[in-house]
């Protein structure tokens, strides 16, 4: 889970899932109100994670499995996506480049 870096509190599950759903850059700590971004490992690592859902659709293309299967494909792999993603995230006040 991550750790504010200005506060130093570790955020819950459900508190940084919510915070995964907003369109801006950075996240407001629930508890300090201070603005973290993600850093440049937990970007990489996030990216990562994204491709697991299309790699779900991919795999039940290639190997001709059922529109039903395919899409329960797709579901799982989008429930493990929000599932993990928590985990993976790492905060720094700073913004990081990419590369």
């Amino acid at each position: 889970m991550p750790i504010c870096q200005n506060c130093h509190k570790q955020w819950s599950w459900k508190q940084t899932v919510k915070k995964m759903f907003t369109l801006d850059t950075g996240m407001i700590c629930p508890h300090c109100g201070k603005k973290q971004l993600l850093t440049t490992q937990s970007k990489k690592r996030a990216g990562l994670l994204n491709f697991l859902t299309p790699l779900a659709m991919l795999f039940g293309v290639l190997f001709n499995f059922s529109v039903i299967t395919i899409f329960m494909l797709i579901i799982a792999s989008g429930i493990t996506v929000i599932a993990a993603y928590p985990f993976l995230v790492e905060l720094t006040e700073e913004e990081e480049p990419l590369w």
